[in-house]
This record gives structure tokens, sequence and C-alpha cells, in this order.
């Protein structure tokens, strides 16, 4: 090889080596910044909807979080016409007969919250809990 060989050799080493030192920092400076936060935990909750001879009724009365937890809960009606409502955090959900429907939300208010079945009557008849977010 003569001089002007080496020499284009080494331009082109240099070219592709600063290519990868760029990228390399690229994405490791990027990747930190689209990185999900792990830290919160899911909270799952299943409970059925229903009515009998005594009320109107979601089978779980109190839900207890921590703030920051991501909720869910896993609603069954298996008698009925009802939904899910909890204003607070803007939500109301139909829940047709014999489907599950899965309510999800980052509980990023501290209280205690009544979620409800908004259905004229229902949540007078009983069909109401307490979702109480700690924090």
């Amino acid at each position: 090889m003569n001089k002007k060989h080496i020499i284009i050799a080494i331009i082109l080493f240099l070219i592709v080596a600063s290519f990868v030192i760029i990228n390399t920092f690229n994405s490791s400076s990027t990747g930190n910044a689209i990185k999900e936060d792990t830290s919160a935990l899911v909270k799952e909750f299943v409970m059925t909807s229903f009515y009998d001879n005594t009320g109107i009724w979601f089978s779980l009365k109190e839900i207890s979080v921590n703030k920051g937890d991501i909720v869910r809960i896993k609603v069954t009606n298996i008698k009925g016409t009802h939904d899910f409502t909890l204003d607070e955090y803007g939500i109301k959900k139909m829940t047709p007969l014999n489907e599950e429907v899965v309510i999800e939300f980052t509980a990023d208010k501290a209280g205690e919250f009544i979620y409800y079945c908004s259905v004229p009557g229902h949540r007078q008849k009983g069909q109401w809990g307490t979702l109480k977010v700690i924090g």
C-alpha cells in the first residue's frame, strides 16, 4: 500500500468511528428520556355489579391505593343494567350484562372518593363504594 491508500483508510476509519460514537451517545441520552416510569404499581381489583332482594350493589365497597398507583378495576355486571362512575377521575363506563369491563387510571389525587352506579335510584339503594387514595 502506498501513502495515499493509508491516508484514505485512516480517514474512512475516523469517519466510521465518529459515526459510531455519535450514535451511541445520542441513543443513550435519549434512551433515558423515553424510558417509561416503572415506579408506579398497578393495583388490580375485581368486583361484580348486581341487585338482590335487599338492594343494588357493587361487591367491593372499599378500594385503597397509594397516590401514584395505577388502578385497574375489573367490573362484571351479573344482574341488571349498571355503570361505573367516579366523578373526580372523569370516569363513567357502562357495564353490559355478563361482560368484564376494565377501568384503568392513575390515582393522582389523594383523598376519599365515591364510586357509584349513575342509573337513577341505584346509588340511593346502595350501589356505591369508596376509593381511598393515600398520599
